[in-house]
C-alpha cells in the first residue's frame, strides 16, 4: 500500500505521522508550503499540484474562478502516476470535487482519510470549535472519517472525544484537539493501511 499525505501549510500533521512511523510514499501540497520542506528532509518524494494554476478568468484573483473539477482530476492523475493508493489530508487546504474520487474508475473511493476538529457529526463545517463553544457543548474531539465529496460527511473511522474546560477559548481548545489528532490520526492510518493490505492478500496466503 503505497500512502501518499496532502498538505498546504506547517505540516505539523505529518510531523506527527513521521514520529509514528507511518510508512508516507510520497507527500504532495497545493500551494508551496512548510510541509513540502519536511518531507524533503525527511527524504520522501514530493509534488506539487498548484491550485494557482487552475485559477481561470481574467482580472485579480478574487475575480477568478477555480477549476476545481480540474484541479482534482489532475492531482488524482498525478497521484496514480506514482502508485498511489491510500490518501492522508494532513491540512490540506483544497476541497476536491467528486471527479478525484471516481478518476480511474474510483480509484480513491473509500481511499481518502481525513480527519475534523469534533466528534461527527457534530459541528461539521470550517468553524467547528468555535461551533461548539458557542452551543455550550460539554465536549468536543477529533474524528477521522473517510472523505467523501460532501464535507465532513464520509464513514467514521476512530473518534476521541476532549473535554470543554472552563475559561477555554477557540485557540487552546483547538489545540488539546490538535493534540489529540496527532495520535488518534497516525494509529487510524496504520490500521487502515493494514487493512487494506489484508485485503489485497488472496485467500490462504500470507504476506
Amino acid at each position: 500500500m503505497r500512502l501518499a499525505v496532502l498538505v498546504s501549510g506547517t505540516g505539523s500533521i505529518l510531523e506527527a505521522m513521521l514520529g509514528g512511523g507511518l510508512p508516507v510514499d510520497l507527500v504532495g501540497a497545493d500551494r508551496p508550503c512548510r510541509g513540502l520542506g519536511i518531507a524533503a528532509d525527511a527524504g520522501i518524494e514530493t509534488v506539487l499540484v498548484a491550485r494557482a494554476d487552475w485559477m481561470g478568468g481574467a482580472g485579480d484573483a478574487a475575480q477568478r474562478r477555480f477549476d476545481r473539477e480540474g484541479y482534482s482530476c489532475e492531482l488524482a492523475a498525478v497521484l496514480a502516476e506514482r502508485g498511489v493508493d491510500v490518501v492522508a489530508m494532513a491540512g490540506f487546504g483544497t476541497v476536491l470535487d467528486g471527479s478525484f474520487f471516481e478518476w480511474g474508475d474510483g480509484r480513491y473511493r473509500g481511499r481518502v482519510l481525513n480527519t475534523h476538529p469534533s466528534l461527527l457529526p457534530a459541528f461539521p463545517g470550517w468553524h467547528a470549535v468555535r461551533d461548539a463553544l458557542e452551543a455550550g457543548a460539554a465536549q468536543s474531539g477529533c474524528t477521522v472519517h473517510v472523505a467523501i465529496p460532501e464535507v465532513d460527511a464520509g464513514p467514521v473511522l476512530a473518534q476521541q472525544a476532549v473535554p470543554v474546560l472552563a475559561g477555554d477559548d477557540e485557540a487552546t481548545l483547538h489545540e488539546r484537539i490538535k493534540a489529540t489528532e496527532r495520535e488518534l490520526y497516525p494509529a487510524t492510518i496504520a490500521a487502515f493501511l493494514e487493512r487494506c493490505t489484508q485485503e489485497r492478500i488472496p485467500e490462504g496466503q500470507t504476506r
